[in-house]
C-alpha cells in the first residue's frame, strides 16, 4: 500500500499543524484512558526537534525511514520495524519523504484541527 487507508483519513479527526511539523499529514485517535493512536505520513523529508513526552511512546514505520536521536545516537528504525520511548526520554528524529509511521502514545500527545 503507497498510503493509509480512506477510513483512518477521516478529516474529524487530521491533526492541528501546530501539534506535528509542516508536511506532515497525521491523524489521532483517542482511548478512553487518554492514550491516543496517531499515524503519521511524511510528505517532505524534515527533523523533530528534540523533546520529552510525560508518557511512554512506542511507534512502528510502515513505510520509509526514521531515524532517532537519543543521547547523542543515531538509531535508524526501518520500515517493518519498532521502536519504544520510555517517558521521560529526550529525543529527536529525522525522517525522509513517504515516510510512514503509526504511534501508540501513553498520554494525549496532539490536538486536531
Amino acid at each position: 500500500m503507497k498510503d493509509f487507508p480512506e477510513f483512518m483519513r477521516d478529516r474529524k479527526n487530521a491533526i492541528d499543524e501546530a501539534s506535528q511539523g509542516r508536511g506532515i499529514e497525521g491523524y489521532v485517535f483517542d482511548g478512553i484512558d487518554s492514550s491516543q493512536m496517531i499515524h503519521w505520513t511524511c510528505k517532505v523529508n524534515g527533523k523533530s526537534e528534540e523533546h520529552v513526552h510525560d508518557f511512554d511512546e512506542y511507534f512502528v514505520v510502515v513505510q520509509g525511514v526514521y531515524t532517532l536521536l537519543i543521547k547523542g545516537k543515531r538509531i535508524r528504525v526501518s520500515a517493518g520495524q519498532e521502536y519504544y520511548i520510555s517517558k521521560g526520554t529526550p529525543h529527536a528524529g529525522e525522517f525522509v519523504t513517504g515516510t510512514r509511521t503509526i504511534h501508540a502514545f501513553g498520554g494525549a500527545r496532539a490536538k486536531r484541527k
